[in-house]
């Protein structure tokens, strides 16, 4: 059975894109100035959508860096570089939201998470196009 011949090859490289994004996932909810997982668990839809934004903008160009580096160590590198620009967004969105966009979060308000999620995945589709250079 010739199609299963890549499998292990194939499990490397999701296994490690699962720890990247996991890796991802938790930096950024380390820097974050919220829980975003207690407001979701708590019904918040304005979390949700930033931190599933934020999901997506780091998939993006994990999912470019393993399309276009030369093996995995390369591929983690790149997906750390992508990590960097991510939370550098973050911060560069909150200051252009002001002062008040983590009460209004926390409140459950949805037009700053709309445009944080909306600028990190807008973000993350560059940083998986440059990745292709």
């Amino acid at each position: 059975m010739t199609s299963l011949a890549t499998l292990p090859g194939f499990l490397a490289y999701f296994v490690t894109g699962v720890v990247l994004l996991a890796v991802a996932m938790f930096a950024y909810v380390q820097v974050t100035p919220h829980s975003e997982l207690a407001m979701i668990r708590a019904g918040n839809q304005a979390a949700a959508i930033t931190l599933g934004g934020a999901l997506i903008g780091f998939c993006l160009p994990i999912a470019s860096a393993f399309s276009h580096s030369i093996n995995l160590v390369d591929a983690a590198v790149w997906s750390l570089v992508a990590l960097a620009v991510q939370i550098g967004v973050f911060f560069a969105v909150a200051r252009l939201l002001g002062s008040e966009w983590r009460a209004a979060m926390e409140r459950g308000e949805t037009a700053g998470a709309i445009l944080k999620a909306s600028v990190a995945i807008g973000v993350g589709m560059l940083n998986a196009a440059c990745l292709s250079t």
